[in-house]
């Protein structure tokens, strides 16, 4: 936030080009780093350093109002993942592991439904809070003067985003029941899940609320049918990819 309030001094600086560099390999190594984690806290937070990379890069390429706006939609989906992640760790007795979960949605339907609409948001879905500034910045990207390989650093990174979420979604909630999440699963924890339903509405309306409020007019973007289409492909993608993972039944433990 405060990097946003001071972009003014690192205007023309070659500060900006060694932070874009950085921002996009640290948001491409995030989302490799998440794919190959197995702790549900450990995926979240590098989810976070991989949107954190994402804002960082915008920054840096003079767009603030861009980042700011992706700050916001990114604070109301991310928060709900943790919350759902914390209400899933507690009633696992406090274990992590996501190879110890699976069939949770049975159990605490209301809390699954909150991480997977925060997921959907996280993955820009269209509509939901994610979208209207993800898929703004990546197509401002692919308007700039960029070279190809922080072109291709974005839609990776994107792709990866989307590769290590289904991979968690199917580990958590529709892979085969295992060992803690049989004997320690208990009901809803419905004090959590007040604040949870209000983040959740957040996580839905935030995006094109905001999206009127930051901006005085629309960005209008004309680009080639595949560039523009490149989101959606790499998404697909890297969707696939985590459903495949995801069946591959890594559970060894040692």
């Amino acid at each position: 936030y405060l990097l946003i309030r001071f972009n003014m001094l690192l205007l023309d600086t070659f500060f900006l080009k060694i932070l874009l560099l950085l921002s996009g390999l640290t948001m491409f190594m995030a989302g490799v780093s998440a794919n190959y984690e197995f702790d549900l806290k450990k995926i979240i937070a590098l989810s976070t350093l991989s949107q954190l990379g994402l804002m960082m890069s915008i920054l840096s390429m003079g767009l603030p109002d861009l980042a700011f706006f992706h700050l916001l939609t990114h604070a109301m989906f991310k928060a709900l993942l943790f919350m759902c992640a914390g209400v899933i760790i507690h009633m696992m007795n406090d274990m992590q592991d996501i190879r110890f979960m699976g069939g949770i949605s049975f159990y605490i339907p209301l809390t699954s439904l909150c991480m997977n609409i925060s997921n959907m948001a996280l993955c820009g879905i269209p509509f939901l809070a994610g979208f209207y500034s993800k898929d703004l910045i990546l197509e401002l990207v692919s308007f700039s003067n960029l070279n190809l390989l922080v072109f291709m650093l974005y839609y990776i990174s994107t792709g990866l985003t989307m590769f290590y979420t289904i991979r968690l979604i199917m580990y958590l909630m529709v892979n085969d029941f295992n060992l803690m999440s049989i004997y320690n699963l208990y009901d809803e924890d419905y004090v959590m899940l007040k604040s949870m339903f209000v983040l959740l509405f957040m996580s839905i309306v935030s995006g094109s609320f905001l999206s009127w409020m930051i901006f005085s007019y629309p960005y209008m973007i004309y680009l080639p049918f595949n560039l523009k289409m490149m989101v959606i492909y790499v998404s697909v993608m890297g969707g696939m990819l985590g459903y495949v993972i995801s069946n591959m039944q890594i559970y060894s433990v040692n």
